[in-house]
């Protein structure tokens, strides 16, 4: 019953499947740097945990697992389209351009954000669990308003469509017809409560309650997710309103290096899950029916490895921010009480980099 309702262009074998309304865009060379990009990221992510374990990063959030669901979505993004994560979307991020080390740097604790929205079209992350969904929709309204050619995509988890806010910027989304992708990843897990004590009904059905559509896609298949992101981004560039996208996928690792998975999920279900690897599914695709060399996939390898050390080094060599940048930004302009409190650091002797 699950299989019928997910959009699947590649099964978990690495064959292919036809389907009626989403048919194949992407030549060889494209699946393959779609390939190239999830092995990177789960390079990156691996080497973000061990840096976390030997205390280099205050927490890590890792997205194994979530490969295709995340470079699938990312590359459906245009340039000027603007993107809204939450706190596990390195995959959307390299995407978009932002180096491994900028996203490190909030884990780093040297950053609040870790690099500039507008220059990348991709918000800083999202801690509030949700927040980033009525971000995504005010931000959406005012491209609607300016008559841009843009659409706007955000990404929360299956814990998140519990929220308020979540549900709140459904209502404005559909009351706006805002040009707005909801792309929410199913990883089965808020932390440690499953899904099925979330919904009673498949989390993409709950578009239907706020007027527009919502599709599940099989969120470990890059191609399917690739094509149904475009697909939902284009419609709310012409004006279509909004979409609930629902990546079905599977969190392999914790929730956070916090988190202790054998406390609350069955390794049988890991196990299981494995055989639907995102990475090896595009894998087999490539070396059945494309002939990829084994070469080729060394050199994929190597490459990331190379983009991890250089990634250790990078954040090895982050300084911590001077505490006086503290009190930047606060407001818009100067106020009294602020430069009070800058001036009393100083005086302190607390100024300048750490």
């Amino acid at each position: 019953m699950l299989e019928e309702q997910l959009v699947q262009l590649l099964s978990p074998e690495g064959e292919r499947v036809t389907h009626a309304q989403y048919p194949t865009t992407l030549n060889t060379d494209e699946i393959i740097a779609l390939y190239r990009d999830m092995v990177i990221v789960r390079r990156l992510c691996n080497e973000s945990t061990s840096l976390q374990r030997q205390g280099q990063l205050a927490l890590w959030a890792p997205l194994q697992g979530q490969e295709a669901a995340q470079i699938g979505a990312g590359r459906a993004l245009r340039t000027r389209d603007f993107s809204f994560p939450s706190y596990r979307e390195h995959g959307v991020a390299w995407c978009r351009g932002i180096s491994p080390a900028e996203i490190l740097r909030l884990f780093r604790q040297v950053s609040h954000g870790g690099w500039d929205p507008q220059k990348y079209r991709h918000s800083v992350p999202t801690i509030v669990i949700g927040n980033q969904a009525l971000n995504a929709v005010g931000y959406a309204m005012g491209v609607q308003r300016d008559g841009a050619d843009e659409a706007t995509m955000v990404f929360f988890g299956d814990g998140a469509t519990s929220q308020g806010d979540v549900n709140e910027a459904f209502v404005w989304a559909a009351a706006f017809n805002a040009p707005v992708v909801f792309f929410v990843q199913n990883n089965q897990w808020a932390i440690s409560e499953p899904t099925v004590r979330q919904s009673r009904i498949p989390l993409y059905r709950r578009a239907e309650g706020f007027g527009f559509p919502g599709i599940r896609v099989d969120g470990n298949d890059v191609l399917a997710v690739y094509e149904v992101a475009s697909a939902a981004l284009q419609l709310a560039r012409e004006g279509g309103g909004p979409t609930l996208i629902e990546a079905y996928t599977y969190r392999m690792g914790a929730h956070t290096t916090s988190d202790d998975p054998t406390r609350y999920r069955f390794d049988a279900d890991v196990e299981a899950w494995k055989h639907r690897d995102p990475i090896e599914r595009v894998k087999a695709y490539l070396v059945r029916t494309q002939h990829i060399t084994a070469a080729a996939l060394t050199a994929i390898n190597e490459e990331a490895d190379v983009l991890a050390m250089e990634l250790r080094e990078a954040v090895l060599a982050m300084d911590g921010p001077d505490p006086l940048s503290i009190f930047d930004h606060v407001y818009a302009d100067q106020h009294p009480l602020i430069d009070a409190g800058r001036q009393e650091m100083i005086d302190l002797g607390l100024g300048g980099v750490r």
